[in-house]
């Protein structure tokens, strides 16, 4: 009887637990702290490429190769979160296969390359067995994994947050 109950106790146990597990979509804006929002100067995202040209064209964003916030407040909380984000690849890091295994998740399409980078807090350093083919590069992808609050350091810019492991797939618009 006393197995029975505890059987029982570890199955209700695993199934209040089940939702703490799910995977979380976030948005850019949930990677910074609310009083940290106001923070300006950087594209919002944009997923379709269509309308690139007419956002890099909607203001100054100076000289490329200066990241525009380095060390940019992170949201502590979102720590060992399985978490799911969509955004562009900034390779890193690629593999004799020609596939990139190591990048950069950015929110808009040429960060880090045509406009200065983004703060950190908008910059998720990823790295993924899986990898994505280098000729895949131009389209926005989902990234899930376990999110880490770190802070890496790369020659093309600072990122805030960091997702090994990864699992991809491309963003449906």
């Amino acid at each position: 009887m006393r197995t029975c109950v505890a059987l029982i106790g570890a199955v209700v146990v695993a199934l209040y637990a089940l939702p703490a597990m799910a995977v979380e979509e976030l948005t850019w804006g949930d990677l910074v702290p609310p009083e940290a929002r106001d923070i300006m100067g950087m594209p919002q995202p944009t997923h379709d490429l269509s309308a690139l040209a007419d956002t890099l064209s909607e203001g100054e964003y100076g000289d490329p190769a200066v990241q525009v916030e380095p060390a940019a407040p992170v949201v502590a909380e979102l720590n060992g979160r399985e978490v799911k984000l969509p955004g562009y690849i900034v390779p890193l890091g690629i593999n004799e296969k020609g596939v990139v295994n190591e990048f950069l998740l950015v929110p808009y399409f040429g960060a880090c390359i045509h406009v200065p980078p983004p703060p950190s807090n908008q910059i998720v350093y990823v790295q993924s067995e899986a990898g994505i083919k280098l000729e895949a590069l131009y389209q926005p992808f989902w990234i899930s994994g376990a999110m880490q609050v770190e802070a890496v350091e790369s020659d093309l810019a600072n990122a805030g947050y960091k997702i090994a492991n990864a699992s991809i797939e491309p963003y449906t618009y």
